[in-house]
C-alpha cells in the first residue's frame, strides 16, 4: 500500500466512525442542511472538456471522452447530500478507461425535491439520448440507476454500488449486519427516506426498486463490501433476480459501503470491475 493510500485509510476511517445517521435528530440534520455546490473539481475540467446543459429541470454535466457511447452516473449520498470530490474521482477514471462520455444528472435533494421528482429528470435524460446508454450509480443514486433501467428501454448495461433498495429498510438480515457498518444506520435513514418518498409508501416501486420489476433488466453489476447495511437488500436483490437477466454480482471481504470510490487498496479492483463491464456492455451494440 502505497503512503498515500495508508493516510487516506487512516483519515477515512476515522470520519467514518463518527456516524452520520445514528439518530432520527441526526437525519433530520442532514436534511436541513444547506446544499454545497454541484460543479466538477478544477483537475477534472483540466483532464476533459465539461459542458453543463440547462435543457432539463435540473443541470445535467457531461464530461467528454469522445466515445460512441454514454455513461449515466448518478450519485450517492442519501438523496440529501450534493455530488463530492470522491465521485467526480470515479467519473473521470469511467471517462478515462473506457472512453465514454460521462452524463452527471444533477437532481434534486430531499427535503426540497422527491423521489418520483427524481425519477422522471432521469427518464428523460435517458431518452434523449441518440447514442448507447449505460447507467451506474452509487448507494442513493444506484436505487436510482435501477429505477431507471426498470423503467426506460434501452439501457445497454447496469452498475450499481451498494445500492439502496428499500426505503423501508425492514430485511431482516440488516440487523446482523448494522453493528459492523461505521458509516450507515437505519435511524438516521428513516427520516429521509419519508421525505424522498413524500408521502408515498416506502414500498412503492417507483421509489424501491426491489419491489419493481425485474424480468427486463440489461446486463447488472452489483458490487458490495459485507460491513455495509445494504448488503442484505443486495442479496435478495440477487437471489430474486431471474435467470433471464445476466448478473456480474461481487462481495468485497471486509469493505464498507461504496468501496470503490473510497481511499481504500480495495477500490482500484472494484473500478477496474466497473470499467470491464462497462467496456464489455457497450462493445456489444457498437
Amino acid at each position: 500500500m502505497s503512503s498515500w493510500q495508508m493516510h487516506g485509510v487512516a483519515a477515512f476511517t476515522r470520519l467514518v466512525h463518527r456516524r452520520k445517521f445514528t439518530s432520527e435528530d441526526a437525519g433530520l440534520r442532514s436534511l436541513a442542511r444547506p446544499k454545497g455546490p454541484s460543479s466538477p473539481p478544477a483537475a477534472l475540467r483540466r483532464r476533459f472538456p465539461v459542458t453543463v446543459s440547462d435543457t432539463f429541470t435540473f443541470p445535467v454535466y457531461e464530461v467528454k471522452a469522445g466515445g460512441p457511447a454514454v455513461v449515466i452516473y448518478l450519485h450517492g449520498g442519501a438523496y440529501s447530500s450534493e455530488i463530492v470530490g470522491e465521485h467526480w474521482s470515479l467519473i473521470s477514471y469511467l471517462a478515462a478507461r473506457t472512453g465514454c462520455d460521462v452524463l452527471v444528472p444533477i437532481y434534486g435533494l430531499a427535503p426540497a425535491h422527491h423521489g418520483l421528482e427524481a425519477l422522471e429528470f432521469v427518464k428523460q435524460v435517458i431518452e434523449a439520448q441518440d447514442r448507447p446508454v449505460y447507467l451506474a450509480g452509487d448507494s442513493a443514486g444506484g436505487g436510482l440507476a435501477l429505477l431507471a433501467a426498470q423503467t426506460c428501454a434501452g439501457v445497454t448495461g447496469l452498475t450499481v454500488l451498494a445500492p439502496w433498495l428499500d426505503l423501508a429498510m425492514d430485511n431482516p438480515g440488516i440487523e446482523a449486519i448494522e453493528p459492523y457498518d461505521p458509516w450507515l444506520a437505519r435511524p438516521g435513514l428513516r427520516p429521509i427516506a419519508a421525505a424522498w418518498a413524500n408521502g408515498l409508501n416506502l414500498k412503492d416501486p417507483r421509489l424501491s426498486p426491489i419491489h419493481g420489476d425485474l424480468s427486463a433488466l440489461p446486463p447488472l453489476q452489483l458490487l458490495v463490501g459485507t460491513r455495509d447495511i445494504t448488503l442484505a437488500d443486495c442479496r435478495t436483490l440477487r437471489d430474486r433476480l431471474p435467470s433471464t437477466v445476466e448478473l456480474t454480482y461481487h462481495e468485497e471481504p471486509g469493505a464498507l459501503h461504496v468501496y470503490p470510490l473510497l481511499p481504500v487498496p480495495e477500490a482500484r479492483g472494484g473500478r477496474q470491475m466497473i470499467a470491464n463491464h462497462v467496456r464489455a456492455s457497450v462493445a456489444r451494440v457498437a
